[in-house]
């Protein structure tokens, strides 16, 4: 089984807030003693964190949910509920983090340590000590803990790096990052081998280290579905420099430049950008004889085809990956491009780690379901049920005036709703009195 994985979906839950609680003092020779009932304490935050060692998102083909602890509920005694720990989930860089169902993005996720909360922990509910006035001085009213966000999100992963290998299959892209590279990418006589993405870091000395990307090779078609590209095109989007690949022996029986212009058409076709990026031409196999006899011809019509498009010829290398030879310039010179050459986004817009909450534009929706049977529904008006606590007549009693201020009883009366119907707010059900 392949360790890559680059798409994944995951459930988050974030913790609820602790209970608030209702308690009064009960201490010898102190009479009349008032509210003591402590605050809850905050439920933990759904946390990504960029872990620059990780590479890919197979830890999420198994663990799909992750849930944050709930805090602690208020005690007697004025004591609070403590605060629960966020709960850190570490993606690997180039994490783009989106909402299932509305496919929004929520982040980008590309430094080492760069944090989004996914999913925020409910605050804790308020003790009694919390609801005491001057004309009600021992209220015996309490607040439940909010509840916790949670939502499905959508991960996918573009390969960060700052080289990236691109070309037919069997070219010797594999090669030449396994000869360069600390990387040990699979490697044989047979088209389609590398099956994902492989990274290596090539040190050409103190300080002078870059990441080279090998990706799936690609085929004419690639761009509209054809073949294995598709897939892995978009990890090309993060790298920064283009190493163009060709079989200068054509060993399958291809045409070098055709193969070239191939490549060309499908980096066009997927994102015009991408040509716009500072491009390196390796003409590899220059060991076998017949590449030594195409190679003059392949440079003339390179040297014409960048004419034709008033670009600036890119450089060529010759090399054999086999022999390693003529390999060291190559590096040089793709360490002097990243170097010296400012990343060119596909997109205009950058995304920023961030979170968002959608307000909830409607506090209440109401639905007749039966004769005489109603449903109310919607985010805050069951986060407002959620967070009562129905052990106490008072909190109850507080609760029949919140949803009189935001309009319930009249809302029902202007559906038709008559004295007597039963009305159910979240499993809840009580008697809509006209």
């Amino acid at each position: 089984m392949s360790t890559f994985l680059d798409r994944a979906v995951v459930n988050v839950k974030a913790g609820k807030g602790g209970d608030g609680m209702v308690a009064f003092r009960r201490e010898k020779y102190v009479p009349d003693g008032g509210p003591a009932g402590g605050d809850g304490g905050r439920g933990g935050d759904v946390v990504f964190r960029v872990d620059e060692g990780l590479h890919t998102l197979m830890d999420f083909r198994y663990n799909r949910h992750f849930k944050a602890a709930n805090g602690e509920n208020g005690m007697s005694k004025s004591k609070y509920g403590a605060g629960a720990e966020d709960l850190i989930v570490k993606v690997p860089p180039g994490t783009i983090v989106r909402d299932a169902e509305t496919e929004q993005i929520i982040a980008d996720l590309v430094d080492h340590g760069q944090e989004v909360i996914v999913a925020k922990g409910g605050r804790g509910g308020r003790g009694n000590i919390r609801f005491a006035t001057h004309k009600n001085p021992a209220p015996s009213i309490a607040e439940n803990g909010e509840p916790g966000e949670e939502r499905a999100l959508s991960l996918e992963l573009k390969v960060i790096a700052d080289a990236g290998l691109v070309g037919y299959p069997s070219v010797g892209k594999s090669t030449l990052l396994s000869v360069v590279s600390n990387a040990k990418p699979k490697i044989a006589d047979y088209q389609f081998t590398t099956l994902t993405p492989n990274l290596g870091v090539v040190n050409l000395g103190i300080g002078k280290e870059f990441v080279l990307a090998d990706m799936p090779g690609l085929i004419e078609g690639a761009s509209a579905g054809v073949g294995l590209g598709i897939n892995f095109l978009r990890h090309i989007e993060r790298t920064k420099v283009l190493i163009h690949v060709i079989d200068m022996a054509g060993v399958h029986g291809r045409e070098p430049y055709q193969d070239f212009l191939d490549i060309m058409h499908e980096l066009k076709a997927y994102n015009a950008k991408l040509l716009e990026r500072p491009m390196v031409i390796v003409a590899n196999k220059m060991d076998e004889a017949v590449a030594q006899e195409n190679i003059n011809g392949f440079k003339e019509k390179i040297a014409n085809y960048y004419q034709q498009q008033k670009q600036d010829l890119p450089p060529i290398f010759e090399v054999s990956t086999w022999q390693t030879t003529g390999i060291k310039p190559l590096l040089n010179k793709v360490y002097e491009l990243i170097q010296t050459t400012t990343f060119i986004p596909l997109e205009e817009e950058v995304i920023e780690a961030v979170h968002y909450q959608l307000e909830e534009d409607v506090p209440f929706m109401i639905e007749q379901i039966g004769e005489g049977y109603w449903r109310l529904y919607g985010e805050k008006i069951e986060k407002l049920y959620a967070m009562t606590n129905m052990a106490h007549d008072e909190s109850i009693a507080r609760f029949a005036r919140q949803l009189r201020t935001m309009g319930v009883d009249e809302a029902l009366r202007q559906h038709g709703a008559q004295n007597g119907d039963i009305v159910d707010l979240a499993g809840y059900q009580f008697e809509f009195m006209d």
